[in-house]
């Protein structure tokens, strides 16, 4: 058969992902992605190569590496952006949508993870295992005179009330473990709440009765700097903070100063405004404040399910009817 006659077999899609370290360090494997097209993975992409890196791609993938209107301009044949994440703000959505291109994320992949994190938290402050641990292994126990010991307050979760604010998907499975260890739980959304066991309250309320506050409201202007040194005022005394949301939420400062006050009994936290911190940031050296690097979403069953979301997303963005669309395409 004469060459001319012979239809040129359509290109693979290509798809690049730009910061894939984290989602898999190389524990997973990215065959969901791989099967869809040519797959080229960065473990990280500063600034200056995001352009370079989109050009010729037909879906992006990233999880903190912004995406500007002139990266989006540099890349005209993209179809669509794939977050490997459910947080969609390092991407211009909208100079995204004004270029007809999805940008998806992926909504539920870490709510068991985040919620089993969230009573990490809690658990630290309140049964300190972590820091009894270290006592022992220093020689406390060994040199002490009696068959127990403990430092500072042990708290019993049973009996408390435990305040919800923001009830979600993730805020929603918070709320039954809280309810497992026998707590009374509180929450505030905008919505109307109809949840098994849960009395929805306004905020001032929540603050007020809560021994626990727990944060899982998304980062708006509305929300950023919720927890700040007025509402800390409202708080209980003694009372504690966990915050899996975004670090944003909680004036850091404010926090900080309750902490060192007492005003405050002790905060959990896996976020903060800055990540990775600087070395200034007044929760580092907090009493009573633990604090984790970002890591209640990275279980390897969460990121597992993480890999396969977003190629089913990849997946429906090359068919032409995207999915889990988060600015309006």
């Amino acid at each position: 058969m004469p060459p001319s006659s012979v239809s040129a077999r359509p290109a693979r899609p290509r798809l690049v992902v730009l910061d894939g370290f984290t989602t898999n360090p190389g524990d997973l494997s990215w065959e969901p992605l791989e099967r869809l097209g040519q797959l080229s993975v960065h473990n990280r992409t500063p600034p200056e190569l995001v352009a370079e890196r989109l050009a010729g791609a037909d879906v992006a993938f990233t999880n903190k590496t912004r995406l500007t209107a002139a990266d989006l301009d540099a890349a005209p044949q993209l179809r669509g952006i794939g977050m490997l994440a459910t947080g969609h703000d390092v991407v211009d959505g909208a100079a995204a949508a004004a270029r007809g291109v999805p940008l998806c994320n992926v909504p539920e992949y870490s709510t068991a993870s985040v919620a089993q994190a969230v009573f990490a938290l809690l658990l630290e402050l309140t049964s300190r295992t972590g820091h009894h641990d270290a006592l022992v292994r220093a020689g406390r126990w060994s040199a002490g005179p009696d068959f127990s010991f403990w430092e500072g307050n042990l708290t019993e979760l049973a009996g408390l009330s435990f305040g919800v604010v923001g009830l979600g998907r993730i805020g929603l499975a918070v709320a039954a473990i809280a309810r497992a260890f026998g707590m009374e739980v509180l929450a505030h959304r905008r919505q109307p709440i109809s949840a098994e066991g849960v009395s929805g309250v306004d905020l001032p309320t929540l603050l007020q009765r809560s021994d626990v506050v727990s944060l899982h409201c998304p980062l708006t202007p509305e929300t950023r700097g919720l927890i700040n040194a007025e509402r800390i005022a409202r708080m209980k005394p003694g009372a504690l903070l966990i915050n899996t949301g975004r670090g944003p939420l909680v004036n850091e400062a404010d926090l900080a100063a309750a902490l060192h006050s007492g005003r405050l009994g002790g905060a959990g936290l896996d976020v903060l405004s800055l990540e990775p911190p600087e070395p200034s940031n007044p929760l580092l050296h907090a009493p009573n404040c633990v604090i984790t690097p970002h890591i209640a979403w990275a279980t390897r069953s969460a990121r597992e399910r993480l890999i396969e979301a977003a190629a089913a997303n990849a997946a429906a963005i090359l068919a032409g009817a995207p999915k889990n669309v988060v600015n309006g395409v």
